[in-house]
């Protein structure tokens, strides 16, 4: 069942389960953006197809907030927010290891193979900038509950920063070479943007779900 968090006539906002894909990929899994299409579909009652504009996107094993436009104008406008850093994720995330600095930024060049999804550091010539800002919320052993910003929205940003610098997020199978079974520790948990037409901000958070690691910590909004 869909869990809308914000809906109104130009957007909705909902949170995305984790391991389901954004948008319909090669898997041909249930995927988000069909499932908002039907739930608008039957709520309004609305005949043919119904339009839900897809916006930005998680990755398939990350659950968090995300924002859909209803209409094509709303689309337009959302995206241009998008291409002017004026839509802000903001993620929660546990990693495995405890940073040097309370506070800190990190700066690297990304690049992605694309013939096996992952992504590594490379240099200027190569790569697209990439800037995370976190702060550290909580230590529990060698585990650490960080709030992150993101002034750039690549590709598994936030998995490859931290892990190369020695510190993967817990359950990452993708980048922690010691995962171990569970679900990745990264959930998008709070959304800002300019509304499409009335231009003041909005702002959705919802919180992970209390399960392993998150139920370690006392994560609040």
């Amino acid at each position: 069942m869909l869990n809308v968090l914000y809906e109104d006539n130009h957007v909705l906002c909902v949170e995305k389960p984790v391991n389901i894909p954004s948008m319909e990929d090669d898997s041909h899994d249930e995927d988000l953006l069909s499932l908002c299409r039907v739930y608008l579909k039957e709520k309004y009652n609305k005949p043919g197809n119904v339009y839900c504009g897809l916006i930005h996107r998680l990755d398939r094993p990350v659950g968090g907030v995300m924002v859909f436009a209803k209409t094509s104008k709303a689309a337009s406008r959302l995206s241009d927010s998008v291409r002017r850093h004026e839509l802000k994720k903001e993620y929660l995330a546990v990693l495995d290891g405890v940073p040097k600095q309370q506070h800190g930024t990190l700066e690297d060049y990304l690049v992605k193979d694309t013939n096996t999804n992952m992504v590594t550091v490379t240099d200027a010539a190569h790569g697209k900038k990439c800037i995370l800002h976190y702060d550290i919320l909580q230590i529990k052993g060698n585990r650490t509950l960080v709030h992150i910003s993101l002034d750039t929205g690549r590709s598994h940003q936030i998995r490859v920063q931290f892990s190369s610098r020695g510190l993967p997020l817990v359950y990452d199978q993708r980048y922690n070479k010691h995962a171990g079974r569970g679900q990745i520790a990264l959930y998008a948990y709070r959304l800002t943007f300019p509304h499409p037409t009335k231009k003041e901000p909005v702002t959705v958070q919802h919180l992970p779900p209390r399960e392993d690691p998150w139920n370690d910590f006392e994560v609040n909004l």
